[in-house]
């Protein structure tokens, strides 16, 4: 035997028997665990805020059934999913006021709005504005008469926070329709004509809440 050649270590009687059978119950035990953790993990794994989320929107008297990301806003719930391109998409952050629709009432803005949090409350959007045989409403037959909009973009916003100021008793004088509209931009400076169209629309409204 020559330097560097050592003989190859023999194992113990009995050592490879109890080798191949440890490794073999390693073997069959590793797709038994490979199959049975990921659907553990699945089952147990907290949901994301990726996931749908079964809502019902009612919107324009109408429910809606939708499954949605629970970040989805209002106004991309409206556009994207039910198909209402009324209100629109400005400045996407809350500033201008196109976007705006009324939820019970009462003027928000769909763009920081979570479809989520209006889930079973009465969404209205500028579609369900018109009467049923399609007869337009006071504000949107002012806003044509007193001429109150140019390129129109902002009109939808415009006439649904008309219609919220006067019912929120907010239009008692020019000033306080001015104020209470501030926040609807119109990049064509209809302003007067805005102001001119809400005191139009008042009194019919007025008489037709009376009525």
């Amino acid at each position: 035997m020559t330097a560097g050649h050592l003989p190859p270590s023999q194992p113990k009687r009995g050592a490879s028997r109890r080798h191949f059978l440890v490794a073999s119950v390693s073997t069959a035990a590793v797709p038994v665990l490979a199959q049975t953790l990921p659907a553990e993990a699945a089952t147990s794994r907290p949901p994301r805020p990726t996931d749908p989320v079964n809502l019902t929107l009612k919107v324009n008297g109408r429910d809606h059934p939708v499954a949605l990301d629970n970040r989805t806003t209002l106004l991309d719930a409206l556009r994207e999913h039910l198909g209402l391109t009324g209100a629109k998409k400005g400045c996407d952050h809350g500033q201008c006021g196109a976007c705006t629709v009324t939820v019970d009432g009462r003027r928000v803005l769909a763009c920081l709005t979570l479809a989520a949090a209006v889930q079973d409350r009465s969404v209205t959007t500028i579609e369900g504005l018109a009467g049923p045989k399609g007869e337009l409403h006071p504000m949107q037959q002012a806003f044509i008469d007193q001429d109150a909009f140019q390129c129109g973009y902002c009109t939808p916003g415009q006439i649904m926070s008309a219609v919220a100021c006067v019912n929120e008793g907010h239009a008692g004088s020019d000033g306080d329709i001015r104020e209470y509209m501030s926040g609807n931009l119109c990049r064509c400076a209809a302003y007067p004509n805005i102001v001119a169209a809400v005191n139009q629309a008042k009194p019919v409204m007025k008489t037709a809440m009376r009525g």
